[in-house]
This record gives C-alpha cells, sequence and structure tokens, in this order.
C-alpha cells in the first residue's frame, strides 16, 4: 500500500472531507463518510459522480433534492446514489450490466469485506470453491472487516478509501488510487462501449 494515505484531520473541513485533495479524492471521501453514518454490516452501493456545475444547470430542481449548493468549488463532483445493488448476485456479473449515460462523469462503488493481511496469504489452501474460501476467511483469527469505498472517471482518473471496522474514524481512513484495484478495473469497466 506504498499509495495509502490516511486523511488527515487537519485538512479537514467542518463538513467534509479534506480541501487540498482532488475532486475525484473529495468525492470518495464524501461517500465514504456518508456509509459510516449508516453503519457496519450494509449492503454494497453504488453511486453515479456529475459534475456538479453542470448538475446545476441543467436539473436544478434535482440539485435542490441532493442539497447540492452553490460552491462547485468546495465539491466539483456529486455522487447520486443507484437503485439497490442485487444481493443475490455476485458483484462482477452485477457491474457487467451496467452502461452510463454521457451526462455522469463516474462511478463508485462502496462495498464491506473480510481481508486478510499478506502475512496470511501462504496459509490460504489450494483449490477451493469461492464459498469455501469466503467461509475459511471469515474463520481466520486474522481477519479485518473493512469498507472499500472505489471510484472512477470516464478520463480513467481512480481513488479509493478503505476503512476497518477495528479502526472505524474519519482519521484513520486509507486513501490512494491502487488500494483495490480489482473493483477500480470493474467499475471503469462500465463506461467501455
Amino acid at each position: 500500500m506504498s499509495n495509502a494515505s490516511p486523511s488527515s484531520p487537519s485538512g479537514a473541513t467542518p463538513s467534509g472531507p479534506p480541501m487540498a485533495a482532488s475532486p475525484l479524492t473529495r468525492a470518495v471521501l464524501e461517500i465514504d463518510e456518508y456509509a459510516s453514518t449508516l453503519g457496519w454490516d450494509q449492503p454494497a452501493r453504488l453511486f453515479a459522480l456529475v459534475d456538479t456545475a453542470k448538475l446545476r444547470a441543467q436539473e436544478p430542481t434535482l440539485a435542490s433534492q441532493l442539497g447540492v449548493g452553490g460552491d462547485e468549488a468546495a465539491a466539483p463532483l456529486t455522487p447520486v446514489e443507484q437503485d439497490e445493488v442485487p444481493a443475490d448476485q455476485p458483484l462482477d456479473e452485477f457491474l457487467a450490466t451496467i452502461a452510463w449515460p454521457d451526462a455522469v462523469a463516474g462511478c463508485a462503488l462502496t462495498v464491506e469485506r473480510l481481508m486478510l493481511p499478506p502475512s496470511a496469504e501462504a496459509s490460504v489452501p489450494e483449490k477451493l470453491s469461492d464459498k469455501a474460501l469466503a467461509r475459511w476467511v471469515a474463520s481466520h483469527p486474522d481477519r479485518q472487516e473493512v469498507r472499500m469505498t472505489v471510484a472512477v472517471l470516464r478520463d480513467g482518473a481512480r481513488d479509493s478509501a478503505v476503512r476497518l471496522r477495528a479502526k472505524d474514524s474519519p482519521t484513520e481512513v486509507l486513501t490512494g488510487s491502487n488500494l483495490v484495484p480489482g473493483l477500480a478495473e470493474a467499475l471503469a469497466a462500465t463506461f467501455e462501449s
């Protein structure tokens, strides 16, 4: 995780993510903050990322309903939560069914998972089914519950935030462009025609 850095409270605004962050990082941290208000053990959530200035100009009623203010410099991207992600369908299969309209600048997904530290990788049994592997990870003593928020833009930009349940604090959120590369690839594929 060489690109990872915890978000710093010193640059945070009272109402949101750090001002010095890129627009995509701010959107990722805004979504992470929103997800944290819902608590843990939540389903995956999908968001469209739209240009705030265009949203206010083209859809003022929707912008008002979303509480989008007039300060596009503070939040150039507005996350818009989409319909519920189906729990009975594998996430990669669901993402393969998505196609975004041109007005969507990017997308983001927040999902909870169990993860193991790199030191546990050598002990993973070979040739387990996905379900058996999930059970094995869930029973491992070094497992960590994490919430991952990953976002991509049409132009290829990526960012992500990872929050450990054991360190559930905005000052302990790791951010970086390459923390969850597989999920970022799956989200980027939703923009391919």
